[in-house]
């Protein structure tokens, strides 16, 4: 069973179904994984660690997905220009780009042979990424794990596809974890769906076993979007993105109370040595608003599975909610 839609034509995969490029947790095995359930696996570049972006990409060589991407926080790889050539060297069918302007990278991306993927949040950006070139738009919602802006999913969605036009296809994001999420956003017009949190509990995923089972143990209404985090960790990113995660007692303690955590270095060093710890009552749990779907850690082709088999019977009105 497999969906077509104008984004598993351009990318060549069966599913409409692309992995976050979440930093260090989506590894080489993950991204192999859901690459190789029909999906698009993108590597997760993050903050440009040259080491691990080395290290990742020759075990995913090992792998030999058919297909991979490899995602970078835009901003960030505008400080360390040669990750791209890193990431271009490794052959990626797609080359993902978020938070910053795209047009610095487009020609290399491009002259490469590589389709360039552009996660936005407003209309503005939309079209400063078609403006560069971009092959797929992604339309990312609040509802988002991590770093992202205010527009929700269901009002980003549709204004992203209106805007594209049909010229390139729309990814939808943000706390979507099952086949309703997908099906729901096909119905607004999107050609896919970029899942960061559902991947983030399943057995490839490189993130700690005691976070994918907060993930698991959360109920909706359990996480936060706010600066906590970034201020913990003594890097706050520009307006208008704040960080979504997990409630946990670090958040509740300095909630409502930023200005004062920002001059609390004590709290800091508390803050970083939880992290290093894994104390996660501490340290964050980058997770959606979507972790009350989630309830298991499965292999990541069983989430495609899942996902891909309960959109379709949706889609051909064969149910109406996640019961079988």
């Amino acid at each position: 069973m497999s969906i077509s839609t104008p984004l598993t034509t351009l990318l060549g995969i069966e599913h409409p179904i692309l992995l976050a490029p979440m930093d260090i947790v989506s590894g080489a095995r993950l991204t192999a994984a859901v690459s190789n359930a029909g999906g698009l696996g993108i590597l997760g570049g993050g903050y440009g660690d040259k080491a691990w972006l080395e290290q990742q990409i020759t075990k995913l060589k090992q792998l030999a997905p058919a297909r991979f991407g490899v995602g970078f926080i835009t901003w960030s790889l505008a400080k360390q220009p040669d990750l791209l050539d890193v990431a271009l060297s490794a052959g990626p069918r797609a080359i993902f780009l978020s938070f910053g302007d795209p047009k610095l990278f487009a020609s290399r991306i491009k002259n490469a042979g590589v389709l360039m993927i552009c996660q936005v949040q407003d209309e503005q950006l939309a079209r400063q990424a078609l403006d560069a070139g971009a092959d797929i738009l992604v339309a990312q919602g609040s509802e988002a794990g991590g770093h992202g802006a205010s527009r929700t999913t269901l009002d980003i969605v549709p204004a992203i596809v209106d805007l594209a036009a049909g010229r390139v296809p729309v990814v939808a994001a943000g706390g979507l974890g099952d086949g309703r999420g997908l099906a729901a956003m096909m119905m607004l017009g999107a050609a896919g769906v970029l899942l960061g949190t559902r991947f983030y509990a399943s057995q490839e995923a490189d993130g700690a076993e005691e976070a994918k089972k907060r993930i698991c143990a959360a109920t909706s209404g359990s996480t936060t979007r706010g600066l906590i985090f970034d201020i913990s960790r003594d890097h706050v990113w520009p307006s208008p993105f704040t960080g979504r995660c997990l409630i946990n007692d670090h958040s509740r303690r300095w909630e409502g109370r930023e200005l004062q955590l920002l001059q609390d270095k004590a709290a800091t060093a508390e803050y970083m040595a939880a992290r290093a710890a894994r104390n996660f009552d501490i340290a964050a749990v980058i997770a959606g608003s979507g972790v009350g779907l989630i309830h298991d850690i499965p292999p990541a082709a069983e989430v495609v599975d899942r996902i891909v088999t309960e959109a379709d019977q949706i889609l051909h009105g064969r149910r109406n909610s996640s019961a079988a």
